[in-house]
This record gives structure tokens, C-alpha cells and sequence, in this order.
């Protein structure tokens, strides 16, 4: 048993970013094209003025934003306390922060929206400067 352990290597590395990153977007992927059919439903109701239905919609779209919101604040505190400040793949963590960002973005309202969107915002640009002044080490898949 332990004869066979070695090294990780650069491709393990790659391998276990690669597959966070495709755990993340199918449990995010899932809940986020809920969200988005279940806001076109509740449009359609609120358009026909069909009160029970928009009430029953809105109580269960609240819930897939709770699961989206405790999602994206999961993966991105493992982004900020750990992935980013790693160094490694940095500039795919960066732009993963900013994915994560713009989910909470599309459905929160007023100052949370605001501060989503600025945070998308700030981790696609230190994800492009980095990328230009470290270009030549980042790690493709």
C-alpha cells in the first residue's frame, strides 16, 4: 500500500481544480435553471394576476435562492481562504470567484445586487491582470 503513493503532480493538480470546479457548476447548474424557469412561470402568473400561484412560485423560488445563496458563499469562501491565496491555478480561481459572484448577482435585489456585481466585477479584472503578468505559469487544463 504504501509502495504505491507518489508525488501529486502538476497534472493531479490540474485534474482536482478541474474537478471541483465541474462539482461546483452541476450542483450550482441545477438549482440556477430552476431559479430562472421558475422566474418565468412567476411572471406569466403575476401577468394573469393568479394570486394563489404567485404566492406558492415566490415561496418556493425564495427557497432555490436560499440554496443558490449558501452554494456561492460556500465555494467562495474556499476560494478567498484558501484556492486563491494558494497561488496555484490562481487566475482559474479568480475567474471561478467572479462565475460565483454573477450567480448571486442575477438574483439578489438593491445593495446586494450592487455588491455581487462589483465583486464580479473585481475578480474578472485581478483575474485578467494577473493572467497578463503571469501568464507565462498559469496552469491550462
Amino acid at each position: 500500500m504504501w509502495g504505491s503513493w507518489r508525488r501529486p503532480s502538476l497534472v493531479d493538480a490540474v485534474e482536482e481544480r478541474n474537478l471541483l470546479s465541474a462539482a461546483y457548476e452541476n450542483v450550482i447548474g441545477a438549482r440556477h435553471a430552476s431559479w430562472r424557469i421558475i422566474s418565468s412561470i412567476e411572471q406569466k402568473e403575476e401577468s394573469r394576476g393568479n394570486v394563489d400561484h404567485i404566492n406558492t412560485i415566490h415561496d418556493y423560488k425564495t427557497k432555490i435562492e436560499s440554496e443558490l445563496s449558501g452554494i456561492c458563499d460556500g465555494i467562495l469562501k474556499l476560494l478567498e481562504s484558501t484556492l486563491i491565496p494558494s497561488g496555484d491555478s490562481k487566475v482559474f480561481y479568480l475567474k471561478m470567484k467572479g462565475d460565483y459572484f454573477r450567480y448571486l448577482a442575477e438574483f439578489k435585489i438593491g445593495a446586494e445586487r450592487e455588491a455581487a456585481a462589483d465583486s464580479t466585477l473585481s475578480a474578472y479584472e485581478s483575474a485578467q491582470e494577473d493572467e497578463v503578468i503571469f501568464g507565462a505559469r498559469k496552469i491550462e487544463a
